[in-house]
């Protein structure tokens, strides 16, 4: 009887402490707008994997991808709010909480990946999601969304007057709004959630993406034209909310940290890895795949001038020479 009882209270013990420990648990929700299979997804994928090995099994990080969570912007608001703990989103949505983000819609500002790396990895990179904090939201990391790339329903684009008249989505901020006019082309905002329906419906002619979300979003069922034009750069932040990074410890910040940063060496790898089969896929589904002249390229960069100067003002003159300053430093 006695081996009986203590057995008993050894098996309330145990279930008590599952209790506990499942109790003790960290949920991290992390949202992003892209469907499974992305990089940014295959990054957020890992970063779970990473969190769970490194906190063995105290954090857990569930992966929301697709946009089930709503909207950036909604997002964004979630985040200041301490409902959502964690989102990768693209940096220049950020523009709305500090301008200097805008920097990152800046077209035709990188030449390659490695000028991308050196400024998001750098000081200026630092710097921009250091001036989230004061917003409620701490930035973590750099994944990426990559080079973009326009896709229409009308024609093929081989020369700057093929893209006049096109009613193209972009993200909705005013940057994007502005130098799609200048290219005289009609821009229409629209969250990310939206554009497949919208292009589906023909509500609007094209959009622009980069390949693996051009890819994972089957644009190609509603898109036949593909002009690799290689306009801008976007680093997509991985952030997290301020209202629960203060109740982390130093040991759980420093596992997010490490994961953040592993992570986005790791979606940077698979992004570029990816590029040339994706465009293979976006061919065999029907695309038209067009390049533009270096001339017409020329042409297009020229086209920019106005925008680029408009927004450096807003943006401020000592954030754009800074990145200015270290590109300059490294096309030497």
């Amino acid at each position: 009887m006695k081996r009986l009882f203590i057995k008993s209270v050894l098996a309330v013990a145990a279930v008590a402490a599952v209790g506990m420990a499942s109790a003790q648990e960290k949920v991290i929700k992390f949202a992003n707008q892209n469907a499974k299979g992305h990089p940014i997804v295959l990054g957020m994928d890992r970063f779970a994997e990473l969190v769970a090995a490194k906190s063995g099994g105290k954090m857990v990080v569930k992966v929301f991808a697709g946009g089930t969570l709503g909207s950036d912007q909604a997002n964004v608001s979630s985040l200041q709010g301490g409902t959502l703990e964690m989102a990768s989103m693209n940096s220049g949505i950020f523009a709305s909480l500090a301008k200097e983000f805008a920097i990152y819609d800046f077209p035709f500002m990188f030449g390659n990946f490695k000028e991308a790396d050196a400024v998001v990895d750098g000081p200026v990179g630092k710097k921009l999601h250091g001036m989230l904090d004061a917003k409620g939201i701490v930035g973590l990391a750099y994944y990426e969304l990559g080079f973009r790339h326009i896709t229409n329903s009308k024609r093929p684009i081989l020369k700057v007057e093929d893209l006049e008249g096109l009613k193209l989505r972009v993200i909705p901020n005013p940057i994007n709004v502005d130098w799609v006019k200048a290219m005289g082309a009609n821009p229409t905002p629209l969250p990310f959630p939206e554009l497949y329906a919208a292009m589906e419906q023909r509500a609007v002619d094209g959009q622009e993406n980069p390949l693996p979300t051009i890819n994972s979003a089957k644009m190609y069922e509603v898109q036949k034209n593909l002009v690799l034009t290689n306009h801008q750069y976007n680093p997509q932040s991985v952030v997290i909310s301020k209202k629960f990074w203060d109740t982390l410890s130093a040991s759980e910040k420093k596992i997010i940290q490490d994961a953040a940063t592993e992570s986005a060496k790791y979606e940077r790898e698979q992004s570029r890895g990816l590029a040339a089969s994706i465009l293979d896929n976006l061919k065999k589904n029907g695309m038209q795949v067009t390049e533009l002249s270096a001339p017409e390229m020329a042409k297009l960069r020229n086209k920019m001038t106005p925008v680029i100067a408009k927004y450096s003002v807003n943006v401020g003159q000592e954030t754009v020479k800074e990145v200015q300053d270290q590109l300059a430093a490294m096309r030497k």
